[in-house]
């Protein structure tokens, strides 16, 4: 039986569906965002149109964009990190959320036993530090570390300069980063599959359907919200990634920037300073903050339109 209020207390009509109280729960969070998040994206779109560091900042309009897209040097560093960017993001799209997908099928498998330890196994290089995992990996794929230890074990062809290798350096980073955090998307898909109604799957047993089939006919369009929201976090996540690399290699890129991403760029050029001068430009590490927010916003709007609301 809902309660209702007394008429005699009018400031209690507030509580009743519709009222605007809620707005006091949400007002906290509000200031926070627009403190710690709205204000300084909106303060990077003004700081892009000056050149110059604190204190000596000139206007110089699009000058900043125009350098970053024109200029041989800078143009040539933006668009090489931009590339290696979209291939860490495919390690992270094609198979970390391929295996998250796939364990949480498992996982989520009624007839499986264990299930809350293989779980935990799972997530919990998630628990790690992404600069203390950077580290340790770079330990151990150093040849004078691990390099005996492999040879006595017969694997001697392992012992490669991988992350001095430009050819092999991005994708071991990007292998590094998919171990650590593949438990994010799993333990998302277990509470998607978890949701789906016992009575669609009974169902589906019923009308002879083997796993294949129930998975693709039933549990796959239902986890299109999720798959979504799992796309835009790895597609944000991975345009800001930054501090794997700086653990595994260097700020710079390195070897010859084939390790260099957007967030890495962003770091040498508005904040660190370029090698060897070490002096920032918050001008054009701005501009390609505020350009990247722009692409970040063509690639999530139309996967919310097309995830979101499945039924």
């Amino acid at each position: 039986m809902q309660p209702t209020l007394s008429k005699s207390h009018p400031r209690r009509s507030r509580l009743e569906p519709g009222g605007g109280y809620w707005i006091w729960y949400v007002l906290p969070a509000l200031i926070m965002y627009c403190l710690f998040m709205a204000y300084p994206m909106l303060d990077s779109v003004r700081l892009s149109l000056y050149e110059g560091t604190t204190g000596a900042r000139n206007f110089v309009g699009l000058a900043n964009y125009v350098r970053l897209f024109t200029d041989p040097e800078v143009s040539a560093r933006f668009w090489g990190a931009f590339f290696n960017t979209w291939v860490f993001f495919a390690y992270h799209m094609l198979l970390q959320n391929v295996l998250g997908m796939l364990f949480a099928v498992v996982l989520t498998n009624r007839t499986m036993r264990g299930r809350r330890f293989y779980q935990t196994i799972i997530f919990i290089p998630c628990t790690i530090a992404v600069m203390v995992t950077g580290y340790l990996f770079k330990l151990v794929l150093n040849p004078q570390f691990a390099g005996p230890t492999l040879r006595s074990m017969g694997l001697g062809a392992l012992v490669k300069p991988w992350l001095g290798d430009e050819k092999t350096a991005l994708h071991v980073i990007s292998l590094v980063s998919v171990w650590q955090w593949v438990g994010i998307p799993t333990m998302m898909f277990v509470a998607g599959l978890q949701n789906i109604s016992e009575d669609l799957l009974e169902a589906a047993d019923i009308a002879g359907a083997n796993s294949w089939q129930t998975f693709w006919y039933i549990k796959f369009p239902l986890l299109l919200p999720v798959i979504g929201m799992i796309a835009i976090l790895t597609f944000v996540s991975n345009f800001n990634a930054f501090d794997i690399v700086y653990a595994m290699a260097t700020p710079d890129g390195a070897p010859n920037y084939s390790t260099d991403l957007i967030g890495s760029l962003f770091y040498r050029y508005g904040v660190a300073g370029k090698h060897p001068i070490g002096i920032p430009e918050p001008g054009v590490g701005a501009a390609i903050s505020t350009a990247i927010f722009a692409m970040l916003l063509v690639g999530v709007i139309p996967t919310l339109r097309a995830t979101q609301g499945k039924e």
